[in-house]
This record gives structure tokens, sequence and C-alpha cells, in this order.
């Protein structure tokens, strides 16, 4: 799989042995790139085509000349069997092997370990075989292939020698055998049919399958050999690269071919590459010589061995080495035997000690003697969880279990194990673990509450473990609501935070300890997501003003939150300088510091977002995504993924949208967060009907429906972000009455109070274009009002764009051309500056009737040409469809009976979209006759108009009746011709929807 261009040119190869060309073929790779495969898939195709194979293979040790040779010297079937006469000579071994391949394939594998004569003898082969021409002499033997498989690090200078003067002289066949692409990793992994646990881990691909193929794939370097060792360990995304996975005796038994390599070696050069393994990573000479127990001198010479035997290379500056990749370190560990492995491991970590090691390098060692050492190796695991937990918390989680589960010594307090206990469930909840982490923290709570049991919140009996104090009470709060949230359970969250709240005077000590802090921070992220974020504000500004021992990034981190919500209400003047103060303290942060608290990178790209400050979004929103990996922060990068999710849309980078918006969703299920799938759903429904069109409008109505319905209406942050996306899903399917219930229902009535300030504008004024295509003019305007009106207030260039553009449309149907187009190309102009090409062609296309009535038909059919060329270049279907539409009314090719010559476009008088004789007569239309008459346009019958205005069949036909007698019409298809442009069914808009972190 994956070698399609490889497999063609040996076919070639096999094509010209049957016209009786020769030729020689190298197979050039790494380790574990396949090289045998490829030979082997040529020996069966060889096969197939009736030519004899031969074998030849390097053996790793052994005794004589021409060891490579001697089995394929026997497995012909011919005569002569013996090796020859003399069996030291070159001469005699060079013709029979020549009698013995005539005619077919001789294939040598892992030449790069062959014994000097077998050398000698490959060499010369290589000079005769390499000529392509026929023989042409009766007694000569028949041409034959000769595929030579070796690794080049490894080959003597001679054989690369010859093979690069034979490549560059068109005599020798080189097939490279690389890494596989993402593509045929994804098929491998299907047809093995393992299961892998990636979820999260950085994936370059949408879905579980893909995320799978990307991780692995970058975990293998591409490389199958390495690839189906790290699936048959098990592999685990958030462990790599210190460990495969958890399965290391399905590993060996899969790793035999390089066990065979290890166990090849001397006695001192084993010892060294398996000290190595105990050392991991990166490592010096000499401190592997002194962890393997060799002298100075032994263990120079054992690595260097290790280096000839290429399973160590340098590695950097400094003389350091490492294992050519990771898992041939992990074969070698879990090759040790115990004892070995338990003295190694002590004399490793010893040795970290003496140097000052981080914490995060001696728990490697650590954590093999746990259950030897006891509580010292304990400690050291627990402190190097602290270090590690932000960049591989999957790993901090296995440490800080094993520390647990160490048997306890004297003299170990319970406060240093409640703090374990807390620490344990914080690298749960950032390894994607919520469920479990919240069971813990409630059972810490239950068990360490010093109140009375009916005043502590609900929660299962714990384990009898001792009471908290009250400085690891606040954290067990913390840590419980931060759970809970994290799950979308806002009420419990809420509940519980609040409780530990009062816990702290008020008002607030001037000097907050990072436990108050945690706590106060997590309180107000809670009302933050539940829509009630002006409650907090107050809080969370007191808390600002006092000191915080927690350090630098906590103080960012209250200030982020603080000015996100500032942002979020609406007010723009207060929020927008405290962002940019927040981003000079964030920026200034090392990533290692801002980890620590995860969610104020996205927190601070959402706020940016909401001010337009796009760059500045996705940059911090990038910076927070790129440090999530290894299985960390699942719950903070979906957030993350769904902002820059929102930016890649806006920009036209549809199809990037599309797949993180499918990685969210897919890390919002695997953390159990209902909500955030919701949102996840909506987002890419929506840019999957800007990617494919009109015709994927209704499967994507009903998949956020679907979504929506799971979400609770006015929950809070997540649901109403959600309920616009299928607001905007439904005006694009032509259901202008479905946008208006969903946006009434779901942000709370008119003026839509439940709708976050910072983008109520924009749905305002999608409100208002819904309204007048359902043909009420009047709640058009009032909407249009609220939206004009709010837009003044933030002063947010985006949904003042937005507004513009439904004022145009309002002002089209009245037939106010002039203003209209005025209000099209601000619109316009804005979402150009902004950055937003796929709304900017959008609202081209709606401003062209406009502009074929102001300015003429040329005009607009140019107008077209540039929002078609920006659409074709964001791959915007939806736009196009449009575009095409608006041209079929404008364009004269399309309208019978025209004089002027096609090029110089449609008369006005004859567009139909734009002709003021139809506005006038729609104008002349009561209220409740537009509407009946707009519907009836669209194709409506009199039965199913009557359903959605709660009207009766016969009251229907009485306004149709009305309207074709003032329209001077008398049926459907002369009413749809004539009201095609102004009836308010046409009308759509779809500006930037809401979104959320």
């Amino acid at each position: 799989m994956g070698r399609e261009a490889e497999s063609a040119r040996l076919s070639r190869v096999l094509d010209g042995l049957e016209r009786g060309r020769g030729a020689v073929v190298e197979i050039a790779g790494e380790p574990g790139a396949g090289k045998t495969q490829l030979a082997c898939w040529l020996a069966e195709q060889a096969g197939r085509r009736g030519l004899p194979v031969i074998w030849a293979r390097a053996p790793r040790s052994g005794e004589g000349p021409f060891r490579v040779f001697r089995d394929a010297a026997g497995r012909t079937g011919a005569a002569d069997q013996a090796d020859p006469a003399d069996p030291t000579d070159p001469a005699a071994w060079y013709e029979l092997i020549r009698r013995r391949a005539a005619g077919g394939v001789l294939l040598v594998d892992e030449l790069h370990r062959a014994d000097p004569s077998s050398l000698e003898l490959a060499l010369r082969l290589i000079r005769s075989s390499s000529s392509s021409a026929p023989s042409s002499s009766p007694s000569s033997p028949s041409p034959f292939v000769l595929v030579l498989a070796h690794r080049p690090r490894q080959s003597p200078p001679a054989l690369l020698e010859a093979l690069d003067l034979g490549v560059r002289t068109a005599g020798i066949v080189r097939v490279e055998a690389g890494p596989l692409d993402v593509a045929a990793v994804a098929a491998l992994l299907d047809r093995w049919r393992r299961p892998v646990a990636v979820t999260g881990y950085g994936a370059g691909a949408p879905g579980g399958a893909g995320a799978s193929a990307a991780v692995l794939h970058a975990a293998s370097k591409g490389l199958p050999g390495y690839l189906r060792l790290l699936v048959a360990a098990g592999f685990d995304a958030g462990l790599w690269p210190d460990r495969a996975g958890g399965d290391e005796d399905c590993l060996l038994r899969e790793a035999a071919p390089l066990l065979a390599e290890l166990g090849a070696l001397s006695g001192p050069a084993r010892a060294a590459a398996r000290a190595a393994a105990v050392l991991g990573g990166t490592f010096r000479p000499a401190d592997a010589a002194r962890i393997a127990g060799l002298g100075a001198r032994d263990g120079l010479a054992a690595c260097a061995e290790l280096v000839r035997a290429d399973l160590v290379r340098p590695a950097g500056h400094g003389q350091r080495l490492a294992f050519r990749h990771p898992v041939v370190g992990q074969v070698a560990h879990a090759d040790c035997e115990l004892p070995f492995l338990l003295d190694a491991h002590r004399r490793a970590l010893r040795r970290a000690a003496e140097r000052g090691a981080p914490a995060v390098e001696r728990a490697r060692h650590a954590e093999h003697l746990v259950h030897t050492d006891g509580t010292a190796a304990a400690r050291v695991l627990a402190e190097g969880a602290a270090e590690t937990v932000t960049r591989a918390p999957g790993i901090a989680a296995r440490w800080l279990r094993l520390a647990l589960d160490a048997p306890p010594a004297r003299g170990r307090g319970v406060e240093e194990r409640a703090a374990w206990e807390l620490a344990y469930c914080r690298a749960l909840i950032a390894s994607g673990h919520v469920r479990e982490a919240r069971a813990l923290a409630h059972d810490l709570l239950a068990a360490g509450d010093p109140r009375p049991t009916g005043h502590r919140p609900a929660g299962r009996a714990g384990d009898g473990g001792a009471r908290l104090t009250p400085r690891l009470l606040l954290r067990a709060y913390a840590v419980c609501a931060d759970a809970e949230r994290l799950l979308c359970r806002y009420e419990e969250a809420e509940a519980i935070a609040r409780t530990g709240m009062a816990l702290l005077p008020r008002p607030l000590p001037a000097v907050l300890s990072p436990e108050a802090t945690e706590l106060i921070y997590v309180y107000g992220l809670v009302h933050v997501l539940r829509g009630t974020h002006d409650r907090i504000r107050p809080l969370l500004r007191e808390a600002a003003r006092a000191r915080t021992e927690a350090g630098p990034s906590a103080s960012a981190a209250l200030g982020v939150l603080i000015a996100f919500c500032d942002v979020f209400s609406g007010d723009v003047a207060r929020g927008a300088p405290e962002v940019t103060r927040c981003a000079a303290l964030v920026d200034a942060l090392p990533d290692g510091v801002a980890g620590h608290t995860p969610d104020v990178l996205a927190l601070l790209g959402c706020a940016e977002l909401y001010l337009e400050r796009f760059p500045n979004a996705r940059r911090h929103l990038q910076r927070g995504l790129d440090a999530a990996t290894g299985g960390a922060q699942k719950h903070i990068r979906a957030h993350q993924l769904l902002g820059l999710t929102m930016i890649d849309q806006w920009a036209g980078r549809l199809d990037e949208a599309e797949r993180r918006a499918a990685e969210a969703e897919e890390l919002a299920r695997a953390v159990g967060a209902p909500d955030v799938v919701t949102l996840a759903t909506a987002m890419r429904a929506m840019t999957l009907v800007w990617a494919r069109g009109r015709r994927y409008a209704g499967e994507a109505v009903a998949l956020v429906a679907r979504a929506v319905d799971v979400a609770a209406l006015g929950r809070g942050w997540w649901a109403t972000s959600a309920i616009s996306l299928l607001a905007h899903a439904q005006l694009l399917g032509g259901d202008a009455a479905g946008c208006l219930r969903t946006l009434l229902d779901g942000g709370g009535g008119e003026g839509l109070p439940q709708v976050q300030s910072a983008f109520r504008p924009s749905l305002l004024a999608l409100m208002a274009t819904a309204a007048l295509a359902g043909g009420d003019a009047g709640e058009a305007e009032r909407s249009l009002a609220d939206a004009e009106a709010d837009a003044g207030r933030l002063g947010l260039p985006l949904q003042w764009a937005c507004v513009h553009r439904a004022g145009a449309q309002l002002r089209s149907a009245r037939g106010e051309h002039a203003e209209a187009l005025e209000l099209f190309e601000r619109a316009a102009e804005g979402f150009r500056g902004g950055g937003l090409p796929v709304q900017h062609a959008w609202t081209l296309v709606g401003a062209a009737p406009a502009t074929a009535v102001v300015r003429g038909p040329g005009a607009a059919l140019e107008v077209l040409a540039r929002a078609e060329s920006m659409a074709r270049a964001c791959g915007a279907a939806l736009a196009l469809e449009e575009a095409e539409r608006v041209r079929g009314l404008l364009s004269a090719d399309n309208r019978p009976g025209l004089d002027a010559h096609p090029s110089a476009g449609p008369r006005v008088a004859d567009l139909p979209s734009t002709d003021p004789r139809a506005v006038d007569l729609w104008s002349a239309l009561s209220e409740r006759e537009r509407e009946v008459a707009g519907l009836a346009a669209t194709g409506l019958r009199s039965r199913q108009i009557a359903e959605r205005l709660f009207l009766s069949h016969r009251t229907v036909d009485s306004h149709l009746g009305s309207a074709y007698r003032k329209l001077g019409v008398s049926s459907r298809t002369a009413l749809a011709r004539t009201l095609a442009p102004t009836a308010p069914g046409r009308l759509s808009s779809c500006g930037p929807p809401a979104v959320s972190r």
C-alpha cells in the first residue's frame, strides 16, 4: 500500500526481462521502510509471470566465504546443486550464480551486512548485469534481474559508489522505499483493524480514522515497520513518545527482527543498548556506560558498535546519542530482565539527582522503583507530574496514580496525599477523563469537607479519607466545579463553586491565595458559559484589585476573563483596551507558564474574535492549539478549534474550517460535552452549506436542528450560538418563517435579549431579512432599527456591514434602489476590509439588481463577475449558485424579444428583478396580500399557504384573487414572473453568525 509508483517501476523491469533485457535494481531505504516487502512483491509478480526467482539473504553471523549466496546456489533444482569445486574461487561463484539466475530474478536482501567475499561477488554482478542490452552470444547465459535491497547508512562505501555510478549512467534502476503518506497509513490501519487511542492529539485529518492515521503517521515517521510496532503496542498518543502503549508483550512478539538486531550485538554493546533505553531520549555515552556497569573505554567502544549497527545515531551537539527511532529504545527496554531494569533505573535516578536533573527526568526512573523505594520515589513522581501536566497530562496522571498507589510510609502527611489526589484530578481533566475526575473530586469533597454532612454539596460517600485543609478544600471545590462545567452541567457547577465561595471572607482579602484565585476564576467561567456573566463582573474586578500569590499567569487569567466579560456584554469601550493590555501580558508569558491556565488563550482569542481583530485572534488560538498536543486539554482544544473554524469560514478557508469543526466535534464527544458537540455540529453544517451550495441546505438544517434539540433552549452561550447558526441555515434553505421562530425562541423574543451583545446586531439584521422574506415589512423595519441601535453602541465594522446589507435589502423592496446600492456598497466594503471574501462576494451578488437599475446591466454583470471570482477562489459554491441565478435574470440571452446585442446587456425595463413598475405594483398590495402573493410566487398551493399563515383556505383564495386583479395577472406562473424580483422569498442574508469559544 502506498507504493504505486515503486511497483510500477518494478513492473517495467519485469516487462524488460520478458523481452530479454536484464537489469540491476537497487531497493534502498531506512530500517522499517518496507524494502523486503517491495522485494517480496516483485518476487510474487515474477512468479505469476512464470519467471524463476532465487532469494539470497545476508546472514547476521557465520563463517566461510560467499555466505550471502550459499543458499541461492542450491535452490533452482538444476543438476549442479553443489558449491563450486573451489569454494574460495570468486570466478567460479560468479559463473555459478549467473547460470542459476539466468532468465529469472535474483533477490539479495540485507546486502549491507554482507561478508567481504560476498560483497565482491555482488559488485562483479552489478558491473556485468547493469548493461541493459540483450546478449548476442548463444553461449552467454540469459539475462536476469538482480535486485539488491540494503540500508545505505550501513552499506560499505564500495557498494554505495558502485550503485551511485550505475544510477548516474542509467544502468541501475533505483527504487527508494521512502515514508508512506497519511492515506497509505490509514489504509494499513484499516487492514489491520487495530484500535488506537489517538483522540485529540493534534490530528491533521478529521474524524477518528483520519486522526489516527495522521498521528500514527507522525509517530512512525511514515515507516511501515515502526507503524506495525506502534499499533502492536496499543499506541496511545497521550503517552507518546515516553511510551508507545501498554501492551509490551505484543510489542515484543511483533519486534522479532529488531530483537534479532539487538541479539547480534556483543555483550557490552547489548548492555549499553539496554542502559540507553533506561536513560531514554538522548544520552551521553559516559552515562550509558555507567548505567551498564562498563568502564569508560569499554563503554565508548560499545556505543561505537551501536552506531555502526545503526541502532543509535548522533543527536545534536555535545556527543549525545539517541535511538534511531523511539520505539527501538522501547523494545530494548521491554527486553530487559527485571533485576537489571531495577538496578539500572536506580543508578539512573541517583545520577540524575546528582546533576540536578528536572523532576520529569527523575520521575521516568522513579516510576519503576515506586514499589521498592516507597515514599521517596512517590514524591519524585508527584514533582515530575507537576512539571509535565501541561505538556503530557496522560503521563502526569499515570505518575500520580502510581504515587497514590505506593505503599504508605511513616511520615507521609495526609495533606500531601490530598494534594496529590487533587493534582490527579487536574491531570485527568487535562487528559480528557473528565467524568473520572468528577467522581474522584466528589469523593474528596464528601470525605474531606469539615462542615456537617447536611451542609456539604451532594456527592458520593468518600473512602474515609482525612478532612481537607481549608486551602485544599477551596481547590477541591474549584476542581469539582470545573469538571461539572466541562461536562456542560452548569447548574451543578455554579452551585458547587458558590458553596466554595462562601468559605472566602467578604470583602476579599488584599492578598489572595492560589487556591482562592483558582476558585474565583472557575466561578467566573461558569457564569460566562451560563450567560450570566454580568452577575460575576463585580466580584472579578474585586479579585483583580487584590494581589494574588498564584503568580503572573493567574493575574493574566483574571484580567482576560474580565476583559472577555466586558466585550461579551457589549461594553466595547471598556473591554477593547483591556483586551489589548491582556494580550501584551499573555504574549510575555512563556508557553509553559501560560499552559497552567489553558483557558486563557482560548478566552483571549475569542474576545479578539468578537472585537473583529482576526489576525490577533488567530495567533492566540493557534498558540493554544499548538500547546495542546500529546492528548493535553482536549476540552480547551475543542474550544480553540471552534474559534479557528469561524475565522477560517469567514476568511474563505472552507476546507480547513470543515476539518477543524469535525475535529472539535470528535473531541467534544470524547470528553462528554454535549453543548460543545452541538455548536461544532452546527458550525460544520454551515461550512458545508457554503462549500456545497443550496442543495445541502436542507440536510444542514436537519443536522443542526437535531443537534440543537439535544441542547435545551436558553441554556446560555453554547445553545444560543448554535441556535443562531440554525437560523442562518433555515433562511438559506428558504424557510424564512422557521428562521424567525428559531431566533425568537432561542433569543428570548423581540429584540433578542438572550443573545450575546457582541453579535446581536448581525442577528437582528438576519431577523429583519427573514421578516422581509416573509412579507412582514413592519417587523423588518423594527428589527433593523434595533440592529442599528445596537451596532451604534458597539461600533464594530462587520456588525455594521451586516446591518447595512439588511437595510439595503429593505430599501430594494421599497424601490429605493439608489439608497439600497449605497448601503450594499458600504456593506461590501466593510466585509472586504475585514478580510471576509465569502461575505464580500455574497453582498456583491445581492447588490447586482440594484446596480442594474442605477448604473445599468453592464455594471451589474461586472459586479457579478467580481463576486464569482472571489467565490470561486474560496470554493463557495453557494455564492456561485446565487450569482448564476441573478445572472440569469440580468442576461439578455435569457430574455426573448430584446433588440440589443447580447453583449450590451438587457434593458432595465426588461429586467423582472429591477422593474420599477413591478415594485410599484407590489407596493399597491395590502400587507396581507403581499404576504399571500409572495408565498404563492414561490410555488406554494393555497392549502399550504393557509397552514403556514394560520388562515382558512377561502381567505387565502380571496387575498390571492385581489392580488391577481391589482397586478393584472391570472395565474401563479404569471404572478411568479411578475413578482420574482420583488417577492421577498428571494431575499437572503448570511452575515457573520454567532461564534462561541
